[in-house]
């Protein structure tokens, strides 16, 4: 069966399923789940789909053995999405996230961590929700993205366009990137980053360096560089080294989640400042997803692709909710991180619009 056409049978059926297409690839995979049973990850020895939480508990699982798996080619001759116009000036939504900055950049001040990752959540209404025309629209518009389409009747369902991997292991090698920092793309030459973009991602970089450190050797780094993500940038430096043992992958994916980019510095500290000052349930905004040791476009056992769920929107029957967050340090300024959210917004408006 062709594999839209199973998207449109397993939401009609309630059944869980996943499908998803990895940076700049022609193919999408689809794995559809056989019964509609709610499966946790509890062995990182299993093969199958990930689904994680921020809080990184009870990760939802879409095993191989438990589903039906397609890969088809994909044909990139459908619409892109249109840019959209942008409101900065929702003074409801800046007073409270501008607060909550604010109250972030004084708990830096006072010492209690380096760096927080703060969000907000924006909901949008639509009459109707148009799964597989978004997707189709998602991956002709960000095909440097890992954009996936996952719904489980007991979770909900999530799609999003993600440019950072949280890991990826495979033939005894290990490689992740430290994302941050962000600014608007506007065809600027040359592309000019701040202090605080800059210092943000030295810490992702430090905080990756060293949790990889007890687990891989042969660490390499690049220098930090510009990455694109559809119409944002951020400074991104790619870091991979040899694998002692593959059965450290749940101690690896422990340390490095939630890494700097989505939580702060030192990770505790930040991470308790979030769950307490936030206001609101990340849900699996944040959370990571993808291929646990198995790859099925190339068929290949061993392989593990994970990827930070950023970029993202949750999809209920008439309203999408969309999760924004930036890097707060001591020098942010309040009403720019609220403006940076807005550019975020940017990416999943123009796909529902």
């Amino acid at each position: 069966m062709p594999l839209f056409k199973q998207v449109v049978d397993a939401l009609d059926q309630q059944k869980p399923f996943v499908i998803y297409s990895k940076s700049n690839q022609q193919t999408v995979v689809g794995m559809f789940q056989k019964t509609a049973a709610l499966f946790k990850l509890d062995d990182y020895k299993s093969k199958g789909f990930v689904f994680a939480p921020f809080d990184g508990q009870q990760a939802v699982f879409i095993p191989y053995s438990e589903s039906e798996v397609i890969v088809e080619p994909w044909i990139p001759n459908e619409e892109v999405a249109k840019e959209v116009t942008l409101n900065y000036d929702d003074k409801r939504a800046s007073s409270a996230f501008e607060a909550l900055v604010k109250k972030g950049v004084a708990a830096i001040k006072s010492a209690r961590f380096d760096k927080v990752v703060l969000s907000r959540k924006e909901t949008l209404v639509r009459e109707s929700i148009s799964v597989i025309d978004w997707y189709k629209k998602l991956k002709s518009t960000y095909p440097t993205a890992f954009c996936y389409l996952f719904f489980h009747p007991e979770v909900g369902m999530w799609m999003g366009a993600t440019p950072e991997q949280l890991l990826k292991v495979g033939d005894n090698r290990v490689f992740t990137m430290a994302l941050a920092g962000t600014q608007l793309d506007k065809q600027q030459n040359p592309v000019v980053w701040g202090e605080k973009e800059q210092q943000e991602q030295r810490f992702v970089t430090d905080f990756i360096l060293d949790s990889l450190s007890e687990y891989v050797t042969e660490l390499s780094i690049t220098a930090p560089f510009t990455a694109y993500a559809g119409t944002i940038m951020h400074i991104r430096t790619d870091i991979e080294g040899n694998l002692n043992n593959i059965d450290d992958l749940k101690n690896i994916i422990d340390k490095l989640h939630p890494t700097p980019a989505v939580c702060g510095m030192p990770k505790q500290a930040s991470r308790d400042f979030i769950l307490a000052e936030e206001g609101y349930d990340r849900k699996f905004y944040s959370g990571y997803l993808g291929e646990l040791n198995g790859d099925l476009t190339l068929n290949k056992d061993g392989f593990t692709d994970l990827f930070v769920n950023l970029r993202c929107m949750e999809l209920e029957e008439h309203q999408i909710h969309l999760y924004l967050g930036c890097g707060i340090t001591r020098d942010s300024v309040a009403s720019d991180e609220f403006i940076e959210t807005v550019n975020k917004s940017s990416t999943m408006k123009k796909i529902v619009s």
